[in-house]
């Protein structure tokens, strides 16, 4: 039997989820008018490919080496902050590896573990999906929230958390812009460089209760509980790790918390302009529901309308991003290892020119960056498109 990733399972059974968007609970699908044979062709190009290859949609010797080389990246100049103490600056400059070291474990280890990517095994996706756990993030949040609000309703406003507004920072067009955001292109670095301190001190927490509320975690009561238990422990095993065992070789606090800050801020900005690169670009769209809950397009199609791959080209920044660079291949096929992308991308872009569907990229990281810069000061200014309709 073929190997059926879930995007295919999304689109084969039109997949549903009851959730909460401004206050209300909304029944979203997607409804495919056209009957577009584009993903079952695809997905059949793609399974000839593995199968022709006799190759396994999983990590390989190749993921394997560089898994621990990523995990060393975050983990050995920890060590050597602690057995060594250098001077300040050096000490600085080895916090700020262990923020490469953990984007790079988010990016290629955590973020395939986590779609079931990484491994058959499920033990080892649960494991390896827990080192979500370095940057002091909880799992179970992280599913609820990339998993099926972003990768099932991709750029639709109100349902896809990753383009809602944050505080001061506006990425879709679909809601109210405030003054400050026409410079927004220039504060919204700062705010991408606390991202994942936030995450580990506030985020998991408002998530979980946001997400109970809207009944998209269905868990029964003391099992949340049990679940905002190991939340709590969780965190405060990071801390007591990142801040106790340097505290107790004897290296003072202020050193610490600047490196810790180091850390998390150089990550946080790895880590969100690369997401950002995917769907807050030039060229995407941000489609809504009709009254009905329907939005007019096959899933797969949406895929490509709401996302855009950048610098194919770049051999370091395809090992490093964990094939965030492909980010199409990785909407179609969550479950399919990263380190495949590069092959099958040929394969989805020829389908999609076949079908008469955009396959969106820019050719390289500056061009996709300057292309969010871009986004970012059109959403500053832009008025909201919904008042516009009204």
């Amino acid at each position: 039997m073929k190997n059926i990733c879930l995007s295919g399972i999304l689109q084969e059974i039109q997949f549903i989820t009851m959730i909460a968007a401004q206050g209300q609970s909304r029944r979203v699908k997607f409804v495919d008018k056209t009957n577009s044979q584009f993903f079952t062709v695809l997905k059949d190009r793609v399974d000839e490919y593995f199968e022709s290859n006799h190759k396994s949609r999983h990590a390989n010797f190749q993921m394997v080496l560089k898994t621990v080389s990523l995990l060393s990246l975050y983990i050995v100049p920890f060590i050597l902050i602690i057995w060594l103490q250098p001077s300040f600056p050096v000490q600085m400059i080895l916090w700020l590896l262990m923020g490469a070291g953990l984007s790079g474990v988010g990016m290629s280890i955590m973020h395939d573990a986590n779609h079931g990517a990484y491994s058959e095994n499920k033990t080892i996706n649960k494991i390896l999906g827990h080192t979500l756990n370095l940057a002091g993030g909880s799992v179970q949040n992280w599913k609820l929230q990339h998993n099926i609000l972003h990768h099932t309703y991709t750029n639709v406003a109100h349902l896809d958390e990753d383009i809602n507004d944050k505080l001061v920072l506006r990425f879709n067009p679909h809601t109210k812009v405030k003054a400050v955001q026409k410079l927004q292109f220039v504060y919204a670095f700062f705010f991408y460089g606390i991202t994942t301190i936030y995450w580990a001190l506030l985020k998991d927490f408002i998530q979980h209760k946001r997400y109970v509320r809207s009944g998209l975690n269905s868990s029964g009561k003391n099992e949340n509980n049990l679940l905002l238990f190991k939340m709590v422990v969780d965190k405060l095993i990071y801390f007591a790790v990142l801040f106790g065992l340097p505290l107790m070789a004897g290296i003072s606090f202020l050193y610490v918390l600047a490196g810790f800050l180091v850390m998390h801020f150089a990550a946080g900005i790895i880590l969100t302009v690369v997401f950002q690169l995917a769907h807050t670009v030039e060229g995407t769209s941000h489609p809504l529901p009709d009254e009905s809950g329907n939005i007019d397009n096959a899933w797969a199609i949406h895929q490509l309308h709401t996302t855009v791959n950048f610098s194919h080209g770049n051999p370091f920044l395809t090992w490093y991003l964990g094939g965030l660079n492909y980010q199409i291949e990785h909407h179609l096929f969550p479950r399919i290892c990263h380190i495949h992308y590069p092959a099958i991308a040929p394969i989805v872009k020829r389908t999609a020119k076949e079908f008469g569907i955009p396959y969106l990229e820019n050719k390289t990281f500056r061009e996709a960056f300057n292309s969010h810069v871009a986004t970012l000061k059109r959403f500053g200014k832009l008025p909201s498109l919904t008042d516009a309709i009204s």
